[in-house]
């Protein structure tokens, strides 16, 4: 067993505050997104009920850990929360893994076993994973009063601290069916964690460390959801050579198997006998996702004047494409939780999503979206949506007040307070 690294005292910890003006009247820096950006969304009652819960773990420094700072819901999440916990007063900050490419290879197999995939977990591909977060763990100095830790890629990282204060594995995936002799491997290392979050009930497991369970959210004010003009729209379809003399039928995702890209393609032929349209198929390749660049390729071949498959990292463009869409999919196979669903149900658009995972947590069906099991669901859905505007106006309507009152960033801030706070007898012990 490899020898555990003390964790280095920061310097200068009797000054608890950030370093950093975010003052509002500072004309050096730009404001921190605050709890008052999104009171004229979320009330006053609850803005000021989240105020308050800020303001008792203010002395605090929280870190979080994950394995890329973009590509996939997680770094959008983290993104935006990290700030927002930083503006109200609360230091969080955000560490990211570093790992060869065998690595990566590696962490991929286990995040699709988690979702229900087949795994040779072999010694090698153990002593990779485990080595890689050893050597990772030697470079971060872990000193902080709540450590988060995201995903199986830095799970192992509890293994090499003294731990001093509560840790907190957040798994975002679909553990509904994980492999079993995989999830027997990596509950050693969750059951030394004090509290693991999972985002539905369904993805519970039989471990001793206490379970949460906290949906993901959107920041309505990020380059990705803000308000656009019908001008800057253009601006971004046109940039990406979009045709717009047909309604666009858009899925936006990382390139990956459980997204099931292959299956839109083929829900929008079958549907395109009966309608007229484009398909707009974008992605991006994470970091830490080898496998999305030869998914990408893959689809490639299916390319022509009506259906474009592009592979970009341009949030404003995302944005775009769900605000002028006449439809949006998200036909999953296995789904965390989909915040791509989120992200278009905020702009009103009409989502048919895979009834799997996360999606029908968000998506009543018929009612603020639409769930669909196979292709040919979708393709008949597609149609359907395609076929009546004044449906859609309606569906997208309550779909936007769905995210409002549940899927806001100010929702997820404040789960994660309560969960915190719940840890107040040890942070006693710091004063």
């Amino acid at each position: 067993m490899r020898a555990l690294i003390r964790a280095m005292p920061i310097q200068f910890a009797q000054q608890r505050g950030t370093c950093v003006d975010f003052r509002a009247d500072n004309p050096n820096h730009s404001t921190l997104p605050s709890i008052d950006d999104y009171e004229p969304l979320i009330g006053s009652e609850t803005a000021d009920r989240i105020r308050g819960k800020a303001e008792k773990l203010r002395d605090l420094h929280i870190v979080n850990v994950n394995s890329t700072y973009y590509g996939g819901g997680v770094a959008e999440i983290l993104s935006s929360l990290t700030l927002l916990m930083n503006g109200a007063g609360i230091r969080t900050g955000w560490r990211v893994i570093q790992g060869r490419p065998d690595f990566f290879s590696v962490t991929k197999r286990m995040h699709n076993a988690l979702q229900g995939g087949e795994i040779y977990f072999s010694d090698l591909k153990q002593d990779i994973y485990e080595e890689v977060v050893f050597e990772n763990a030697a470079r971060m100095h872990l000193d902080h009063d709540v450590v988060i830790v995201h995903d199986p890629q830095p799970l192992p990282l509890i293994d090499h601290f003294r731990k001093k204060a509560p840790w907190i594995w957040r798994c975002h995936v679909d553990l509904t069916k994980p492999d079993p002799k995989l999830w027997e491997y990596l509950s050693g290392f969750v059951e030394r964690y004090d509290a693991v979050v999972v985002s539905l009930p369904e993805y519970a497991q039989k471990i001793s460390t206490p379970q949460r369970f906290i949906m993901p959210a959107i920041n309505p004010f990020s380059t990705t959801n803000k308000d656009l003009t019908e001008d800057e729209i253009d601006d971004r379809l046109r940039h990406y050579d979009i045709p717009t003399d047909l309604p666009l039928v858009v899925q936006i995702s990382r390139f990956d198997k459980w997204k099931d890209p292959q299956g839109v393609i083929d829900a929008f032929n079958i549907a395109r006998k009966q309608v007229d349209a484009t398909l707009v198929l974008v992605g991006n390749i994470a970091t830490d996702d080898p496998e999305g660049q030869e998914i990408f390729e893959s689809l490639c071949s299916s390319r022509e004047e009506r259906i474009r498959i592009l592979s970009v990292q341009d949030s404003a463009f995302v944005n775009a494409l769900q605000r002028r869409a006449a439809v949006v999919l998200q036909k999953s196979l296995r789904e965390g939780f989909g915040l791509t669903v989120t992200e278009a149900m905020w702009k009103g658009a009409v989502v048919i999503g895979g009834n799997v995972g996360g999606i029908k947590h968000q998506i009543e069906d018929g009612v603020n979206g639409f769930l669909v099991d196979n292709v040919q669901d979708a393709a008949e859905q597609i149609v359907r949506v395609l076929k009546a505007p004044e449906l859609r106006a309606t569906v997208g309507a309550q779909a936007r007040e769905t995210v409002r009152s549940k899927f806001l960033m100010t929702r997820l801030m404040e789960d994660w307070l309560d969960l915190i706070s719940s840890f107040e007898a040890h942070f006693d012990l710091h004063k």
